[in-house]
């Protein structure tokens, strides 16, 4: 009989502090600090968020072990998300686990932040999960891309942002619109009262599988300032059709490209992952395409959809199937690919 697996894993490339508890595919904790330092800034400010994260990590370390039931003495490994991220950030997740995993004499795990949000797919939570080959979208404040997933570990990028993520285009927008920090899932609330053709806002000219939202950003503000020109309440009387507006175009070009991706590959399993997969228009939009376009779509739990450590957890569990370990000295990488 095979022994069980028993891993903590530590997630700290952004604003928040997260640990979490495996065994085997099954998540006992998985623990999550948010930093509210960063809205009264309308974003996240790298040297306060290191800082916040060496508050909170000794807590939530703690409150995971203690959640999962286990002492750390009965743990198997420990993981890290190695990158990309905030190079502050992601330090401190990568000194604690090297400190922790040392100290336990057990083997450490480095976890490639983007691999871990594809992998949040194959977390036992009793749904259904991908098989290879598939699609994946990740979309999140830092990424958007097109992913071809081969295998847990082998990945291709198809395509991917030339110059702004997805989710920082919601938060940018929002910001615009003078609403809180993360502006996205407020956005996307706006949105579902509003005329999502209230205005015409444009698509950019690249490449077939190639995605840019810098333009988009130009285009919103040049629109609120010229109608505000002609009405200096216009953002507060049409917020939620602006709102409307800018989510139907940004799924629109998450769509049009997943899309042409699907028909280039033959491939009918499609999966989204990161942040932006927790947004309502996008799940909604790829349920329809399950029935028109005869695709089988795999959507996150919303637990899974934000940095989290349990997603960091599961792609260290197929790591450490594999023995791939790294040693004391491996540390953080915030430009770290496939």
């Amino acid at each position: 009989m095979n022994k069980d697996i028993y891993i903590l894993a530590i997630e700290s490339s952004c604003d928040d502090t997260s640990a979490s508890v495996i065994k085997n595919r099954e998540i006992l904790s998985n623990v999550v600090a948010t930093q509210d330092v960063h809205k009264a800034y309308g974003g996240v400010v790298p040297e306060l968020a290191s800082r916040a994260h060496q508050q909170n990590i000794v807590p939530v370390v703690h409150q995971a072990l203690e959640k999962a039931n286990i002492a750390k003495e009965s743990l198997n490994a420990i993981a890290f998300t190695q990158g990309p991220g905030l190079m502050g950030s992601l330090l401190v997740g990568s000194s604690f686990a090297n400190s922790l995993a040392m100290a336990l004499n057990i083997p450490l795990i480095a976890v490639n932040h983007m691999q871990g949000h594809i992998l949040a797919h194959f977390i036992d939570d009793g749904k259904d999960h991908p098989n290879f080959p598939f699609l994946c979208l990740t979309v999140s404040g830092g990424h958007t891309q097109i992913v071809k997933v081969e295998d847990h570990f082998d990945m291709t990028i198809l395509g991917e942002t030339l110059d702004d993520a997805v989710g920082e285009a919601y938060d940018k927008t929002a910001k615009m619109l003078g609403l809180d920090y993360p502006g996205g899932p407020i956005l996307d609330k706006l949105a579902q009262k509003g005329n999502p053709k209230a205005f015409k806002l444009t698509k950019p000219k690249v490449g077939e599988l190639e995605f840019s939202f810098s333009g988009l950003k130009t285009n919103i503000l040049q629109l609120i300032q010229r109608e505000e020109k002609k009405n200096p309440n216009f953002k507060v009387e049409q917020l939620e059709n602006i709102c409307a507006s800018v989510q139907y175009t940004i799924i629109g070009i998450l769509m049009d490209k997943l899309q042409i991706a699907a028909q280039k590959t033959g491939l009918k399993e499609i999966a989204i992952a990161g942040g932006v997969s927790a947004n309502s228009a996008l799940r909604e939009q790829l349920q329809k395409r399950e029935k028109s376009h005869q695709w089988k779509v795999f959507i996150p739990k919303f637990e899974f959809c934000t940095d989290n450590a349990a997603m960091i957890a599961i792609a260290a569990y197929y790591k450490y199937q594999k023995n791939e370990f790294v040693n004391i000295s491996t540390t953080a990488n915030s430009r770290l690919k496939f």
